[in-house]
């Protein structure tokens, strides 16, 4: 029969002699829910698509979205976020750098901001491993690419990812800590928090790479056809989120509840608010846009998902070393 062709928009699978093969337009086109047909002809040799890609999904090889012009709008957008990972990653290290240089500032609050930023250092490098081994190559062909490096480097990705929601979690049920328990002893907290930041990610890591491995062991793992898999990663991310959106609400309601009351004057509850700001902005910052994009197809809203989660999540990062490091008084100070 005929062997699986990728025609530079889509990737047609392998056939038998006079099968005709029916797919859905590629997910970029995301305005049109049409089919492309193929047969598979006696010489073993496919046919040209029917009815056309113009045809069927509206793609205009005469308009201004042609291939170039798209390759251009999403080399640019390439550009954005390795700029904003870049400057994340030179700005975490040197937070790291400072936290770990000083003895001053070798205590619980900052050894969990130490392994946030770790988390997101990750998440960069994931990002420039995963266009490495997955994009580097223009000419390559993405229906025969299943390779264990590029699997790898997919694993490495949504590993990265699940890591940073969880250490924000942790930012936020450490902060709700200190203001319930404001005299708890928090050292023994330590390892149950590095834990299960590092512990769970790799848990739901390995639920996911076994599920792929025997139902959906396609391509890079990079696909999303089976939605069942997909929410292995998406369930524990949103959970993250929606705890994280309790204890937003409850350490406003603490502070809120503690100002009245005049509790919170003196430099050590000070200490504490001045975490709570950092900390309030984050949870909101990094957890609204996945609560609206997550209930959606990966192919809903691709422009904003552009915008938000390369151009403007590429920047988390230093955003994250501004506020617990570079903008900190007692950093300043020292």
């Amino acid at each position: 029969g005929c062997a699986r062709d990728w025609d530079g928009l889509t990737c047609w699978p392998r056939a038998t002699f006079g099968e005709v093969v029916k797919i859905p337009c590629p997910r970029f086109f995301e305005e049109f829910t049409s089919f492309l047909q193929r047969n598979c002809t006696r010489e073993e040799l496919w046919s040209e698509p029917f009815p056309p890609y113009s045809v069927a999904c509206g793609f205009d090889e005469g308009s201004s979205k042609e291939p170039e012009d798209q390759k251009s709008y999403y080399s640019a957008f390439w550009r954005v976020y390795t700029a904003g990972y870049a400057a994340s990653v030179a700005s975490l290290i040197t937070a790291l750098i400072v936290f770990a240089a000083f003895r001053k500032f070798h205590c619980t609050r900052n050894y969990i901001h130490m392994h946030l930023f770790v988390s997101f250092i990750l998440r960069a490098v994931a990002v420039f491993t995963k266009d490495a081994v997955l994009f580097a190559d223009e000419t390559m062909d993405h229906c025969l690419m299943s390779t264990v490096a590029c699997k790898a480097a997919v694993a490495f990705f949504q590993f990265s990812i699940l890591a940073n929601f969880f250490w924000l979690l942790i930012e936020g049920i450490y902060l709700q800590t200190l203001l319930l328990l404001t005299f708890v002893s928090n050292k023994k907290f330590v390892w149950w928090f590095i834990f299960a930041g590092w512990g769970a990610p790799a848990a739901v890591m390995f639920a996911w790479v076994l599920t792929r491995i025997h139902q959906q062991n396609t391509g890079c793992w990079d696909d999303d056809e089976n939605g069942v898999v997909l929410w292995i990663i998406k369930g524990p991310i949103l959970l993250t989120v929606l705890i994280n959106f309790i204890i937003f609400i409850n350490v406003i309601r603490i502070l809120v509840h503690k100002l009245k009351s005049q509790e919170g004057g003196g430099s050590h509850s000070s200490h504490f608010v001045r975490l709570a700001k950092s900390t309030l902005l984050l949870i909101p910052l990094f957890g609204v846009h996945y609560i609206v994009f997550a209930f959606f197809p990966e192919s809903t809203g691709l422009e904003a998902r552009l915008y938000i989660e390369l151009g403007l999540g590429s920047f988390q990062g230093f955003v994250v070393a501004l506020l617990y490091c570079f903008s900190n008084a007692e950093v300043s100070s020292e």
